[in-house]
């Protein structure tokens, strides 16, 4: 078998994908594979890794979209394609330090968890900041469970970076591993959530290698059009399937204040949205307020700060166009 796949998703990334490229080419061996999934590029980006390609000890595969759909697709079509023993990711515009992946596949043998989780370097122009997995323990086998609480701090759901850390390939074959099709952001909350509600085991490690590369003109985040407002359907898929758990009362409200406090950093961020989006995300919002259990939001809405507490408590009461024309 394989021993690592490394699936890396991209769309039109030619002006950094040599570089994720050559730090691919310093941390796999005879023994993984790559498998690169162009999401439609019209850039030139799949000739460069075509003409990159020879340069791989292992296997390299590289599959298609016919059209151009999402990064959470993408990196579906990646795993049914991948076969390792352990599955990783790597975004088109990211690279890697030096042996990274190698250090993993060696601490996640010795741990023999489901899945790992790492640290991050953040790289905005010039500036670079290591930015930490909110998780205690290094180096110890941990319950996923345990980690989604408490509510009212940053927990190891609110790290939801697919590419920070590795997988065994069990979670995928239970079914653990697809994200949201078709969404173009926040695909990872749903994914996240998923797994540390059903995986058994995972540990957080002191490897620092990935180098997130943020403030790319082109990225999602930088965009202010439609797209940006998929967070509703993965945050409203999240609480569906958080609400099915056996613990629902008890991790329901991390969903809710999670969800609360991603709707007010788009409302701080607002002006970046076009007008007509900047609409729509209000009236979205106040719909996704009103289908979050009302009992669990009127205890958040009690516990956060005056400004977004408020924010909400005006967006909550805000009528949708059917109720406003009755």
């Amino acid at each position: 078998m394989v021993k690592l796949s490394v699936i890396v998703p991209y769309f039109n990334v030619r002006p950094f994908i040599t570089e994720a490229l050559r730090s691919l080419r310093a941390n796999v061996t005879e023994n993984d594979e790559i498998v690169f999934v162009d999401d439609c590029s019209t850039d030139g980006t799949p000739d460069a890794v075509a003409a990159f390609a020879p340069q791989f000890r292992c296997e390299v595969r590289q599959i298609r979209h016919e059209k151009n759909s999402s990064i959470g697709t993408a990196r579906n079509t990646g795993l049914r394609a991948a076969s390792g023993e352990y599955l990783t990711f790597l975004d088109g515009d990211d690279w890697l330090a030096r042996d990274y992946l190698p250090a993993l596949v060696a601490e996640i043998d010795k741990l023999g968890v489901d899945f790992i989780r790492t640290d991050q370097v953040r790289c905005t122009a010039r500036a670079r900041t290591v930015y930490r997995a909110p998780i205690g323990p290094r180096g110890t086998v941990l319950r996923p469970r345990d980690l989604i609480l408490p509510d009212t701090r940053s927990t190891s759901v609110d790290y939801p970076y697919s590419w920070a850390g590795l997988f065994h390939r069990r979670l995928y074959e239970a079914g653990l591993m697809a994200f949201p099709e078709g969404l173009h952001t926040a695909e990872d909350r749903p994914w996240i959530w998923k797994l540390h509600r059903e995986a058994e085991s995972c540990a957080a490690v002191n490897q620092l290698g990935y180098y997130y590369r943020r403030g790319v003109q082109s990225s999602l985040t930088q965009i202010g059009d439609t797209r940006q407002l998929d967070f509703i359907a993965a945050f409203d898929q999240l609480l569906r399937e958080t609400a099915e758990d056996p613990e629902a009362d008890r991790l329901m409200p991390k969903a809710v204040r999670t969800y609360c406090a991603i709707i007010t950093h788009h409302l701080g961020q607002i002006e970046r949205f076009e007008p007509g989006v900047a609409r729509q995300l209000k009236s979205m919002s106040a719909a996704a307020l009103r289908r979050m259990p009302q009992d669990v939001l009127d205890d958040t809405l009690t516990s956060l700060d005056h400004r977004r507490a408020g924010q909400l408590v005006k967006l909550r009461r805000r009528q949708a166009p059917a109720e406003a024309a009755a």
